[in-house]
């Protein structure tokens, strides 16, 4: 018994030293919570709030938030907002699946030791490949915008357009994006533009 204990407490170990043991397991957790315990939400641009606090583990040498940990914390918030909107089950009918392909971060304020916060994810709109989300890291000690996320969630295998319809029923035509948001696409291509001209890749090939 004992020789089991060890090697379960070894591969445990191993699991947290060699892998991102907490957020392999939290955006799992994150997803079955979102499907099994709580209500779905039929608003695709409804904002939805996903509560954490700043842990020993967040923090860097200056002791704030590592920026790296707004990332991981808008991933796992992102999983949620999309399971419950039910956008991750639309795109596995589907055959499809969605990929982070850009993502930009703005900090304002630095989160402290054990302050509380709220990820505050809504969906921003869609194109035909992809669909644009916003997070905003709000400290739940004054109400403070402390970070705001915008990311790229790029479809393969289906397209948004298709998504939507399945969840909707009908045809749904995309909100008009903002305009900050427009510029920030804008520039997602024209970067990818020169990066392919670099390259000598063509559009097709960067599909594959």
């Amino acid at each position: 018994m004992l020789w089991v204990l060890g090697a379960l407490l070894a591969l445990a170990l191993a699991f947290f030293a060699l892998l991102d043991g907490w957020y392999l397991v939290r955006v799992p957790c994150a997803v079955l919570r979102a499907r099994l315990l709580q209500p779905p939400v039929r608003d695709l641009l409804a904002e939805q709030r996903f509560a954490g606090r700043v842990l020993p583990s967040d923090l860097d040498l200056l002791l704030h938030m590592n920026n790296a940990r707004y990332l991981r914390e808008a991933d796992v918030a992102r999983a949620a907002h999309l399971t419950r909107c039910g956008v991750l089950g639309a795109l596995r009918a589907l055959g499809g699946r969605a990929v982070l392909a850009a993502s930009c971060a703005r900090y304002r304020r630095s989160l402290r030791l054990l302050e509380p916060f709220e990820v505050r994810t809504r969906l921003l709109g869609w194109d035909g490949r992809a669909f644009y989300l916003e997070a905003r890291f709000v400290s739940r000690r004054d109400g403070f915008v402390c970070a705001l996320l915008r990311s790229r969630q790029h479809v393969l295998g289906t397209s948004p357009e298709r998504v939507v319809q399945h969840l909707c029923k009908r045809r749904v035509e995309p909100p008009e994006l903002p305009e900050d948001l427009q510029h920030w696409i804008a520039y997602n291509e024209a970067s990818s533009q020169l990066l392919r001209a670099e390259s000598g890749l063509s559009e097709a090939a960067k599909e594959q």
